[in-house]
């Protein structure tokens, strides 16, 4: 984004710690007072400290945890020791998080021989009116001194952004260090209960949005990248909409959003659907809304679920307001594609037939070993520009696409991780459009091959069913003709 279009706004660019610290510090019950300036020293502090954090600095983080475990006081204690260890936590370098962490997940687990003692008095009273105040008991004695800490956070402003991105620290660690398994399943679960769809409002963006959340869709889009403010105009004009899921603790806080263009057909190319030169298209004649882009925009809420209720909710918001509207369907990109065939190269081969080989020979390509063909295994661009070549690579490079989509697949589920959130929403593989995307990332990705998932109404539970209890994918007869040639 040009630095002439954030000042349009008066928009500085967002800052997620110093935004933390200046509400934590500023507004938990009038706990302490500092100026913006100081808190900018404190992100600056954070940003720059290095190496590990000391046994002094751990026992220091120690100590704080064993009073917010305690949970001694009434309300504003509570608010006082938490935004104290928030302001702490937020303080750490990267080496210090990854230590606190630890601390939690190692050191303030449930006490285990209380568990012992919980679970024999639970047996002991099987069968006699104190099983249930046993049963109680053990389930008091078996709850995680973690979650005691956790919740605290909800108590202090910014508290609950604050915990999902302590989660996305979190599984940055995780991979590297197991032991920290324990914690992040339990703030999973407690992520899971706090972002329930129930809580979750619906709203659709508009370019009349406050600045800040504008530049919030600009930093999150995860799809196609946008390019501008008047890209960003474009994407919520009167024929496109644009909705998002926020939780009432996080308002200015998108946690997932939709694109969608209102046509009157499948959409097979999307640099004419993000065409700002386009006319405007008259959205009363609609009849197809495409989603061309949802993003999830919470590392921290990964593995919590909410992306299949917005677009039932779009779809019925969709179908109030434009009654023509009886197709929904995305124009998606297939992310994992090229990185599937380097790691299967005999795929690739095996999807060319002798006719392919005329066509590619005509064109000025006729043998496996050929430099264009490990340019295109290298996901390289330049083999685009060659329109005679790129016809004939098409039927080939389509077959491909298809035998990924529909076979592709790791622990009984499709490789593709868009293709594992469309159809285990119920949608169908509908078309496979050649170069759809012909930018960089597109063409590195898929050979700028996009799909079409359909969402029909009258399959969606069938596919849903289907594909959760035996890994059925739906897809319409052309696409499996493709697979099978």
């Amino acid at each position: 984004m040009e630095q002439a279009d954030r000042a349009r706004f008066g928009q500085a660019r967002y800052d997620p710690a110093e935004t933390y610290l200046q509400g934590i510090i500023m507004g938990a019950s009038g706990l302490v007072s500092r100026s913006l300036s100081k808190v900018r020293a404190l992100v600056a502090q954070a940003t720059h400290r290095g190496g590990e954090p000391t046994e002094h600095d751990l026992e220091r983080i120690r100590g704080q945890l064993q009073e917010c475990a305690e949970g001694r006081g009434g309300e504003v204690s509570t608010r006082q020791r938490a935004a104290r260890l928030a302001e702490t936590y937020l303080r750490l370098d990267d080496a210090g998080r990854h230590a606190f962490l630890r601390l939690i997940a190692l050191e303030f687990g449930p006490d285990p021989a209380q568990v012992a003692h919980a679970h024999d008095a639970y047996q002991a009273a099987v069968g006699t009116p104190a099983q249930w105040d046993a049963e109680a008991q053990l389930r008091t004695a078996m709850r995680s001194r973690r979650l005691r800490i956790l919740t605290q956070f909800n108590a202090i402003p910014q508290g609950v952004k604050f915990l999902v991105d302590l989660r996305a620290d979190l599984l940055r660690y995780l991979a590297d260090d197991p032991l920290l398994k324990p914690l992040d399943r339990e703030l999973e679960a407690r992520l899971s209960a706090w972002f329930d769809v129930g809580f979750l409002e619906l709203q659709r963006i508009t370019w009349a949005a406050p600045a800040a959340l504008l530049e919030k869709l600009v930093e999150y889009e995860a799809v196609h990248e946008i390019q501008s403010w008047q890209d960003l105009k474009n994407r919520l004009d009167s024929d496109r909409r644009c909705y998002a899921f926020f939780h009432p603790r996080m308002p200015l806080e998108p946690l997932i959003f939709v694109q969608v263009a209102l046509l009157e057909g499948l959409a097979d190319d999307v640099q004419r659907l993000l065409d700002v030169d386009a006319p405007l298209a008259d959205a009363s004649k609609a009849t197809t809304a495409i989603f061309y882009s949802i993003s999830a925009t919470q590392t921290g809420l990964r593995g919590v679920s909410f992306g299949n209720f917005l677009l039932k909710r779009v779809v019925e918001d969709l179908k109030r307001d434009f009654p023509r509207l009886h197709t929904f369907a995305t124009l998606s990109p297939i992310p994992g594609l090229v990185r599937w065939v380097q790691r299967n190269p005999q795929e690739f081969a095996a999807s060319f037939t002798a006719a392919d080989w005329k066509r590619l020979a005509a064109a000025g390509l006729d043998a496996t070993d050929a430099p264009q063909l490990h340019a295109l295994l290298e996901g390289g661009t330049e083999w685009t520009a060659d329109e005679r070549l790129a016809h004939a690579l098409r039927e080939p490079m389509l077959r491909l696409a298809a035998r990924y989509l529909l076979e592709g697949k790791r622990n009984g589920k499709p490789v593709d991780s868009v293709a594992r959130f469309h159809l285990g929403n119920g949608a169908r593989v509908e078309r496979l459009n050649w170069l759809a995307d012909r930018s960089t990332k597109g063409v590195n990705q898929s050979w700028g091959i996009m799909v079409n998932y359909l969402y029909d109404p009258e399959r969606i539970e069938n596919n849903l069913e289907a594909f959760a209890g035996e890994g059925r994918i739906d897809a319409s007869a052309t696409v499996r003709r493709q697979a099978k040639r």
